[in-house]
């Protein structure tokens, strides 16, 4: 595998890949977002969490069984770019559900040891060998370089159950245990059909995309292009703009409103939206949407959106996590607010921070299935019997046991001044819209690599 250098300049813009999976803030303020956590969820019991049984808990595991794992402990490994964001929300994600588990008794009595390997950005390969000395997976995170450490990680055999994936050759890669959907399909199918044949028809012909300048963006913003055009919409205006930031948003806008654009995608960090949007507004030209990406589901984006937030219209498909707003009405959810606050008080709930914590869920119902005998072989192979997991209700179903399963569910929020907030979307199952046709990319994005790329196969992990 070769994967391109990134410059400092565009380091910012690497991030970028990571947007379309979740954003680094708490979903804001509503009617009922900061409503204490219902009666329930503050007395699950002991290892139980939403609808799952006896996650964690005491036994009488005896025996080192693997890399990492002894009579007493289970060492695993938690990436993160912290160093260079200064986005703790994977780390905090550990300690909070690590924190809970260990005082339920651990794994069959084994209490967990969460190590950070703080990536900076670019040195994903190093923490990778580190990781693949120590650890007996990897755990509830992400890098947004992934792709530099995925060959070292099955060269390793170190299983992987992350919060998030960027890359392509990372995304849907051998040995890992992804709940964001499968490689090759396009995720928002659902999202842009709702917004171009619902929601908006008379935006389809006119849709356009602006996305940060780097080599992992334009890939996203290729598959994004790609999937509004299956979706029925006509792509009239792509741009790009600098990973070293804009100063002036009003030429960008001048040329969205020449081009008569109406539903606008963008790909890319939330600041620099929000600057676009004010001046927009203060052109008086209105888009009929905007997908903001959910990279800005969080507080932060609402203020600095400030009064456009009345005018334009913006959205975000969660993919089917719940909404944290909405934290009071699901029990799933209400209980890891309830944990956050007892173990992580000063920390903030992310979209990727939920996600992890269903990562850190399915890895220790499966760690727990294996009892005494924990492999790496008995970890993963529990794991990819989940057929519908929800992380014990924080996500809609995802199917683990088919390899590349496209998501099947989708769920639509819209920001507002009031804070952010279900669309009007037509959900059909719960919070979520589900069963909606999946379409699998024809245009060559690349591959995510495989055991048998790197010499090894199913046979040779332990």
């Amino acid at each position: 595998m070769r994967v391109q250098a990134i410059p400092a300049a565009l380091a910012a813009a690497a991030l970028f890949a990571v947007a379309g999976c979740g954003g680094h803030d708490s979903a804001g303020t509503s009617d009922d977002g900061d409503a204490t956590p219902t009666k329930a969820a503050q007395q699950a019991a002991g290892g139980d969490f939403g609808d799952l049984k006896n996650v964690c808990g005491p036994g009488d595991a005896k025996s080192a069984t693997a890399q990492g794992v002894t009579a007493d402990s289970i060492d695993v490994g938690v990436f993160s770019d912290v160093g260079f964001t200064k986005n703790s929300e994977f780390v905090d994600t550990a300690k909070v559900f690590t924190s809970w588990c260990n005082a339920a008794g651990g794994i069959n009595g084994r209490k967990l040891v969460a190590t950070t390997r703080d990536s900076k950005l670019t040195e994903v390969r190093p923490r990778m060998l580190e990781a693949c000395k120590d650890d007996f997976a990897l755990v509830g995170g992400g890098s947004a370089l992934d792709a530099l450490g995925v060959q070292d990680r099955l060269k390793c055999l170190l299983p992987d159950f992350p919060a998030q994936v960027s890359q392509v050759q990372n995304v849907g890669s051998d040995l890992q245990l992804n709940e964001t959907g499968g490689a090759g399909y396009a995720r928002y199918i659902g999202y842009y059909d709702w917004l171009l044949k619902q929601a908006y028809p008379k935006s389809a012909d006119a849709v356009g995309t602006i996305a940060g300048d780097a080599p992992v963006t334009k890939v996203l913003n290729a598959e994004t292009v790609e999937t509004v055009k299956a979706a029925g919409g006509k792509v009239t205006y792509q741009d790009l703009y600098p990973a070293s930031g804009v100063s002036d948003w009003t030429p960008y806008a001048q040329s969205i409103k020449s081009k008569g654009v109406k539903g606008l995608v963008f790909n890319g960090d939330f600041a620099s939206l929000a600057k676009l949007e004010q001046i927009l507004t203060g052109m008086n030209y209105k888009l009929d949407w905007i997908d903001a990406n959910n990279n800005a589901y969080g507080p932060a984006f609402l203020q600095l959106a400030g009064t456009s937030l009345a005018y334009q219209n913006n959205f975000a498909d969660l993919s089917g996590v719940y909404p944290l707003e909405k934290a009071a009405g699901n029990a799933a959810t209400g209980q890891l607010t309830a944990l956050f606050k007892k173990y992580a008080p000063s920390a903030q709930i992310t979209l990727p921070g939920v996600r992890g914590f269903a990562a850190w869920l399915l890895f220790a119902k499966a760690a727990s299935s294996c009892g005494d005998d924990l492999t790496r072989t008995c970890v993963y192979r529990a794991a990819t019997k989940e057929n519908a997991w929800t992380g014990g209700g924080l996500l809609a179903p995802v199917d683990l046991s088919t390899p590349g399963a496209p998501l099947t569910c989708f769920n639509i929020e819209k920001a507002t001044a009031k804070g952010w907030q279900p669309a009007d979307f037509g959900p059909d199952t719960g919070a979520y819209r589900c069963n909606e046709s999946a379409y699998k990319f024809k245009g060559s994005y690349g591959k995510p690599l495989t055991l048998a790329d790197v010499g090894k196969s199913m046979s040779d992990v332990k």
